[in-house]
């Protein structure tokens, strides 16, 4: 088997990352709609719903390095994507809340195990100095899932089920393409000492944790009911809501660039911008609902925003933990999915409560305040 490089590792890390989190996670929120019809669910179940795969993620993404050190990171990169071949399955059969439920927390099982195998193996395969580049590239691949779900209803409006087949039969395709060109890594070798747990950067860690416990509350808002806004509010037609998504996904992909935007400008300025980026995506799509351009303009803004956001977070960890890449995302990615799981029942609430514009805009506001705290958001030095 070729040693694969540098370059090719980040694009088939892409597109793992663009089955496993774009198609099996955030795919979900595009669908709800015609799911929320054809089941006769209501927005908390919705809600709910929307948290479960974000909880099975988060417990995922714990025993995730001990998996992947055990396993080796191509079996648990194989192991994550039956996963996602079983729960986006489970999703085109369900035929009520419980079995869309299983289905959803296989999704989020998947995603969790998939980032810290795909750094276990960066770590054996891509030279140390690209690391943070390949790591936003690979974070990158959410945009290309998320573009490829845009079309799926356009094409197959009310079709959710067949659109849910065919996410499962290319997360089946994923599964073989790993194990034809990841090598076998029982253990991944360390790419420098690693350090003991009490000397580890926790203070920065903590704070870096925060700041995307933050982010995914806020933007759970949007992934699991912007959609539904549109097309409840707006009046918009379901099919319509494919661009958002195409939007969301078109701009996710500078979020590849987000390491060296960091470096150039500061990753607390950098944090502030996307931050502020993400608050005007909530808001605009709230006052704009009603139009198809206004609520584009803000998928496109929140894409941005959002991907660079889980791109710079990924960055940081990985450069503040660089013995052991393995745990790099797990901190803020499983804080992020805790963030989302703690907003998806919330903004639920606060829909059947308050409505949509008046549930967006409280959003929105939150992120405004964490825009203005980001002074606090730690350097690559482990400050």
């Amino acid at each position: 088997m070729k040693r694969i490089n540098s370059t090719g590792f980040a694009l088939l890390g892409a597109g793992l990352v663009a089955i496993s989190y774009g198609l099996a996670r955030f795919a979900f929120g595009l669908f709800v709609p015609p799911i929320r019809a054809e089941l006769a669910l209501t927005p908390q179940t919705i809600g709910i719903l929307g948290a479960l795969p974000l909880l099975s993620f988060v417990l995922a993404t714990l025993i995730a390095p001990f998996v992947t050190e055990r396993l080796g990171a191509r079996t648990t990169i194989m192991l994550s994507g039956g996963f996602a071949v079983a729960g986006l399955l489970l999703i085109s059969l369900a035929r009520g809340a419980w079995s869309l439920g299983v289905g959803v927390i296989a999704c989020g099982i998947c995603t969790g195990l998939m980032m810290p195998a795909l750094t276990a193996a960066m770590q054996q395969l891509v030279n140390r100095a690209v690391h943070g580049r390949v790591s936003a590239v690979m974070n990158a691949g959410t945009s290309l899932g998320v573009m490829l779900a845009a079309p799926a209803i356009v094409l197959l409006t009310g079709a959710w089920r067949m659109a849910y087949l065919c996410f499962a039969l290319l997360a089946a395709v994923a599964v073989i393409i790993t194990w034809w060109r990841i090598p076998a890594m029982s253990r991944p070798a360390p790419a420098a000492p690693s350090a003991k747990l009490s000397k580890l950067p926790w203070w920065p860690l903590g704070r870096l944790s925060l700041f995307a416990l933050a982010m995914g509350f806020v933007s759970s808002a949007y992934w699991i009911f912007a959609p539904d806004l549109v097309v409840s509010l707006g009046s918009l037609p379901a099919g319509a809501t494919g661009w958002l998504w195409l939007a969301v996904g078109l701009a996710g992909l500078s979020g590849a660039a987000v390491a060296d935007l960091a470096d150039r400008i500061h990753s607390a300025l950098t944090h502030a911008l996307m931050f502020t980026l993400l608050a005007a995506s909530l808001a605009l799509l709230a006052a704009g609902s009603g139009q198809l351009l206004p609520s584009v303009v803000s998928a496109f803004i929140f894409g941005l925003a959002y991907m660079s956001l889980t791109g710079l977070y990924l960055m940081t960890a990985v450069r503040l933990l660089p013995g052991r890449l393995s745990m790099g995302p797990v901190l803020p990615f499983m804080a992020c999915a805790l963030g989302q799981a703690a907003g998806s029942p919330v903004i639920g609430n606060l829909v059947n409560s308050v409505g949509y514009q008046h549930g967006f805009a409280i959003f929105s506001a939150a992120a405004i305040v964490v825009a203005a705290l980001s002074a606090l958001y730690p350097q690559n030095n482990g400050r």
